[in-house]
């Protein structure tokens, strides 16, 4: 039964494929490269590397009735002693230390006309190292910070490391049970600073108080107002009108002294008054 044995088919029968890849593998093996088509070209490549495996095992066995069984599997699917000869002598000793891959497929751009696509295949070169390895794709969640951080792998201590951790691990205890101690002895001496303080801001506030309601401003007189008017009220005096000023201050005491002999002089002779 012939399961999955429908692969490079080229719609052509057995016969016409088997002599289409004979021709092709010939022309390879004496020019060392060709162009064909895409579909052609990925289906000569197995022909061809099976035939040079077999020059492979003829150049290394020193069986002479093994080399020619070879030799004729070989002559048998290429159909061409002379691109035979040139396989078993020459290129066999190229490829005896290369593990597979002896051809290479590049593609070209579409042919003009039917726009098939093209292809070029190759012999590989002996030293030919092929191409480097891609480098794998990173993640999208991962970023640049977290690829340069280096693994820290936890390292396993000795038992005597160990030992020495937990006696600095009881000394760190230690010292935070006299830390707590010493915690609990100090509010006593800062409550009664704290006490201090608010005495004294509290005699601050008393002070500023008073001050305030001594000052004019408190008692509701506007001091600036009144000096300005004082100012504004001043004018020169004349001497004119000091010395009128000065008669106006001594006329009520004349009168003030001249009341009194009035009043004796009523008290001297009543009688008169009642006349």
């Amino acid at each position: 039964m012939r399961h999955a044995k429908h692969r490079h088919q080229l719609r052509r029968k057995k016969e016409h494929r088997l002599a289409l890849m004979a021709n092709m593998a010939s022309a390879l093996v004496r020019n060392r490269r060709i162009k064909t088509t895409l579909a052609k070209a990925k289906a000569l490549r197995p022909f061809v590397e099976k035939v040079i495996t077999l020059a492979k095992k003829a150049h290394v066995t020193e069986d002479k009735i093994q080399k020619l069984n070879y030799r004729t599997h070989a002559l048998s699917r290429l159909r061409d002693s002379d691109a035979v000869n040139r396989l078993f002598q020459e290129l066999a000793e190229e490829f005896v230390n290369r593990a597979g891959g002896y051809t290479r497929i590049y593609k070209l751009v579409p042919r003009r006309g039917d726009a098939a696509d093209m292809a070029l295949i190759e012999l590989v070169p002996a030293d030919d190292q092929g191409y480097s390895k891609r480098k794998p794709k990173a993640k999208k969640g991962s970023t640049s910070s977290e690829k340069s951080k280096p693994e820290i792998q936890p390292q396993e201590g000795t038992p005597e490391e160990e030992a020495k951790d937990g006696d600095t691990g009881e000394q760190t205890v230690v010292e935070t049970e006299e830390a707590t101690d010493s915690e609990a002895d100090t509010p006593a001496e800062d409550d009664s600073e704290v006490g201090d303080s608010e005495a004294e801001r509290s005699s601050e506030t008393e002070g500023e108080e008073v001050s305030q309601e001594q000052s004019p401003e408190a008692m509701g007189a506007p001091v600036e107002e009144v000096d300005a008017k004082e100012e504004v009220n001043e004018e020169p005096v004349t001497a004119e009108e000091e010395v009128v000023d000065s008669e106006d201050d001594s006329q009520p005491e004349d009168s003030n002294e001249t009341e009194p002999e009035s009043d004796k002089a009523d008290s001297e002779n009543p009688g008169d008054t009642e006349k």
